[in-house]
């Protein structure tokens, strides 16, 4: 669902721009740096919606800078005005930035993330639409040249196809998951889970939320030629 325009939104976005990221001119090979943090691990989110999951993450591991990513600037003006609100419970190692995936090889150099996050992305369901997929092959290749050896990424989501998909493409690039749940909410992880806005109605709901994690192995490359073939990919609803 499209979020409504908010009111004032530009003002309410620049009382809270240094939570905000702008104008990134070239990779950062130490993004840590640009918080004071010089050399810390570096936590990346894309798809940070309202900010709840990018706020509990910074305030649970205070060692690492934390960049949550988001195309819709109004989503980024609520998540750092929920940053303010809870600056006591230390989210100045959080910063949010107003992109699309596709651009962060712009932002980030090779190998200056620790953990990538990817939560409820958008499914795209239709065949036509399966590189749109924030799991699709040629994006996970993307994020394999953006993490450190030994780097993780995690995903979470409530759409079954959409994580078979993902279960498939990753086994395609070569590496298998060293996390897999299907039921996230009951699985030994559940303890340590953050959840996010969605996350939290899901589970009113009663509906089961998916994950998974994979670690990039030590100089790990995804083979070119897999990008470059073909699938019958599932229409995923």
């Amino acid at each position: 669902m499209r979020m409504r325009k908010k009111k004032n939104g530009e003002a309410r976005l620049s009382a809270v721009s240094g939570y905000v990221l702008r104008d990134i001119c070239e990779p950062m090979a130490d993004p840590a740096a640009l918080l004071g943090m010089s050399g810390a691990p570096v936590f990346l989110e894309i798809g940070a919606g309202k900010g709840g999951f990018a706020c509990g993450m910074a305030e649970r591991h205070p060692e690492a800078a934390y960049f949550a990513m988001e195309r819709v600037s109004d989503c980024v003006m609520l998540a750092a005005e929920l940053c303010a609100k809870r600056r006591d419970l230390r989210p100045d190692n959080l910063r949010f930035i107003i992109d699309t995936a596709d651009n962060l090889p712009n932002i980030f150099a090779p190998g200056s993330v620790s953990r990538i996050f990817l939560n409820f992305s958008d499914p795209w369901p239709k065949k036509g639409h399966a590189k749109r997929r924030l799991t699709y092959r040629g994006y996970l290749s993307m994020y394999i040249d953006l993490l450190a050896d030994g780097g993780t990424l995690t995903f979470k989501t409530d759409n079954t196809g959409l994580f078979d998909f993902s279960v498939e493409e990753i086994e395609a690039i070569g590496l298998k998951p060293s996390f897999l749940t299907r039921d996230l909410h009951a699985s030994e992880r559940a303890g340590g889970n953050i959840m996010t806005e969605y996350e939290k109605n899901f589970s009113e709901l009663g509906m089961k939320i998916n994950c998974l994690e994979f670690m990039k192995p030590e100089g790990f490359k995804v083979d070119p030629e897999v990008l470059k073939k073909k699938k019958t990919v599932r229409e995923d609803g």
